[in-house]
């Protein structure tokens, strides 16, 4: 009977690796279970250490942690976020709290905060999920590829960035254009809500499912929710607000854009109503 060749050393790893070994110790086996013939040399003596001056302050731990790797507990960094918000009088104010809020991790690795574009006075504010590199680079909502569809898509009804107001319910750049966390999305909902409150449009339009989820309040997919409308309240005031498909989305499913179409048409007529019946 011919002997089997000896395993080559690609085969013996692949073995190891099989049978769980991931690290090497030693060159030679230790039989563990063995008692020690001789006892173990003395560990080397401890270098001596000066004590501790009282007359210098001791460095505190979080002196040498970066910035951006400081948290705040979610819970803590909600409430927070929410008594900042309530406090803003004007956008300017909130715009202020927001540069200077730390309770999102989001913000230490964005290069700046994206807060809006457009006119404040607008009856229509339009609000996406997130900005993306360029409106990250730029610092304003909508500038990038899916932005100049937005600027066309407005158009279409007789708008522009003159007359239209545009924000995001997160208002830094996610690392990678990440999808946010529901943790990061809750922290910073009370910015986008007093920024929809201080704004006060007669219109509100949440674009993709993630805003439309968030400021909705529903659990329906964009394709059941876009279209329809429904009322988001202030607190002191009641607005009709609709959701329609994300430019960004459009982009890669352009077959969508008939519906967006039909969204916008029912928006200009809204406008067209609440002037209608302001005039009266």
């Amino acid at each position: 009977m011919t002997p089997e060749p000896a395993p080559t050393l690609q085969q013996l790893l692949a073995f190891y690796l099989e049978a769980g070994v991931d690290c090497a110790l030693g060159d030679t086996p230790i039989n563990r279970l063995e008692e020690p013939d001789a006892v173990p040399p003395a560990a080397a003596p401890r270098p001596m250490v000066a004590p501790p001056n009282p007359l210098r302050p001791m460095p505190t731990p979080m002196a040498s942690v970066p910035r951006s790797e400081i948290t705040v507990a979610p819970e803590a960094a909600i409430a927070s976020a929410r008594e900042a918000a309530r406090t803003a009088p004007t956008l300017e104010a909130l715009r202020a709290l927001m540069e200077g809020f730390d309770g999102c991790a989001l913000k230490h690795t964005a290069t700046r905060l994206v807060f809006a574009d457009g006119n404040p006075q607008a009856r229509v504010m339009f609000v996406g999920e997130a900005p993306g590199r360029d409106e990250d680079i730029e610092g304003l909502p909508f500038v990038g590829r899916s932005g100049k569809l937005l600027d066309r898509m407005i158009a279409a009804i007789g708008l522009d960035r003159s007359t239209a107001y545009i924000a995001n319910v997160i208002p830094w750049r996610p690392p990678g254009n990440r999808t946010p966390t529901p943790q990061e999305t809750q922290i910073c909902l009370p910015f986008i809500q007093r920024q929809i409150e201080l704004v006060n449009p007669d219109v509100l339009v949440t674009l993709g499912n993630p805003s439309t989820q968030t400021l909705l309040s529903t659990r329906e997919g964009i394709m059941r929710s876009r279209g329809k409308w429904s009322d988001y309240d202030t607190g002191t005031r009641s607005i009709r607000a609709i959701a329609t498909f994300h430019p960004a989305y459009l982009l890669r499913s352009p077959s969508y854009k008939k519906m967006t179409w039909l969204d916008l048409r029912a928006v200009a007529k809204a406008l067209e109503q609440v002037t209608g019946s302001a005039s009266s």
